[in-house]
């Protein structure tokens, strides 16, 4: 899709609301604008309602129900409120120590941080193969009645790897351990009707999936809402687990996306998008340049997700000559103004120097053929342009 001069392939970073969604949120702002917590009039209800409706969708996608599902701003508060809340009730107990995937996002990883310094739980991070998948071997080890809690997102962030969690469920439940996911790329990647079944705790986030920003939500088993510790108290929203004034339009966005991805076509557009990924990686492979897919192959990889590493390249130097016709991102993220190469990419053996030359390029729905033609000429181009640039100062 263009974006005035821009082609848009960061879809993996956020995706536009689609037209169907706005549709459906657009009275909740000001026609059906009532508190959802005002419980004395209809306005009040009416809201209420909408909200019962959204969560139950919302549990719809995964195989749970409108109980189960908890709203917060965002798959980050999400991952916080999961980790957080049941490591915190569950301090000094018999259980202390957590798994966690070594190529988790970057929210998941800093709670687990705050795990170890704050309340002393040995955090243990999973290694995974050149491919990003999760060492089995390596998690049965770990797996002990000590263990508290896994933590492993069904589909990555970076080079889209898809896990088992299937097989990855089994292993931890047989040590009497919950499995927490962050599933914030997982439902355009996969089907995930039965994940409530797999995963105790999951975490959701609606503008990833064509919804909006600032609402997202956790999926916790009823018998767990015992043993999770708020990190927002109030007025006692949420089953006493999330306080606040519920943002109505947002779950109603957020339902509205999730409903999209129920219907029928959704395997049709997922095998598509996944065809339409697999040629952009061909033509930009096939031009004079060095370029390598980083990552596991198409069948195990997010349909959209296209990691390419361009040897000899820095990566922020061919996003900077592609602005502003061509958007997406890097690996790479910046603490305090320090660049620091890509976790993930290093977690599946890349050397810095492969991390920094590696950018994510990520594909959606309404992504066409000529836009993905188009890119691969503006790659090329700006290749050639560093490239002349580079032999001028040598």
């Amino acid at each position: 899709m263009r974006i005035g001069k821009s082609i848009y392939l960061d879809h993996q970073a956020t995706t536009p609301v689609d037209s169907q969604v706005f549709a459906e949120m657009t009275p909740y702002f000001a026609k059906c604008f009532g508190n959802p917590h005002s419980t004395d009039h209809s306005l009040g209800w009416e809201s209420s309602q909408a909200v019962e409706a959204a969560a139950a969708t919302i549990g719809n996608l995964i195989g749970a129900d409108a109980d189960e599902i908890i709203f917060t701003s965002g798959a980050t508060e999400a991952n916080n409120l999961a980790l957080l809340g049941l490591a915190r009730r569950a301090a000094g107990g018999k259980r202390g120590r957590v798994l966690v995937g070594a190529i988790e996002h970057k929210c998941v990883l800093a709670a687990s941080r705050t795990l170890e310094q704050q309340l002393e739980y040995d955090v243990q991070y999973l290694p995974v193969d050149e491919q990003g998948l999760i060492n089995l071997s390596m998690l049965e080890q770990h797996l002990s009645e000590e263990v508290l809690l896994v933590s492993i997102a069904p589909v990555n962030n970076e080079i889209g790897t898809i896990q088992d969690i299937n097989v990855i469920s089994k292993m931890v439940r047989a040590v009497g351990a919950l499995l927490h996911c962050d599933g914030a790329q997982a439902p355009c990647a996969i089907d995930m009707t039965d994940m409530a079944e797999f995963a105790d705790l999951l975490s959701l986030s609606a503008h990833k999936i064509y919804g909006p920003k600032g609402i997202g939500a956790l999926y916790i088993r009823r018998d767990l809402h015992p043993q999770i510790e708020p990190l927002i108290y109030g007025g006692g929203q949420q089953s006493n687990l999330r306080a606040g004034t519920i943002p109505v339009p947002l779950c109603v966005g957020m339902a509205a996306a999730t409903r999209l991805l129920c219907s029928s076509d959704a395997v049709s557009e997922r095998k598509r998008l996944r065809g339409r990924t697999t040629e952009f990686i061909s033509l930009v492979q096939s031009l004079s340049w060095p370029v390598l897919l980083n990552g596991p192959d198409a069948a195990r990889r997010h349909p959209g997700n296209a990691n390419l590493r361009f040897e000899g390249f820095d990566a922020q130097d061919i996003l900077r000559t592609l602005q502003p016709y061509l958007a997406a991102s890097t690996g790479s993220a910046c603490t305090s103004g320090i660049p620091e190469p890509s976790h993930v990419l290093r977690a599946i053996g890349l050397c810095t120097a492969q991390a920094d030359g590696s950018i994510r390029f990520s594909l959606g729905r309404e992504t066409t053929d000529e836009d993905i033609h188009y890119a691969v000429e503006l790659i090329d181009h700006a290749l050639e342009r560093i490239s002349r640039s580079s032999a001028v100062v040598r």
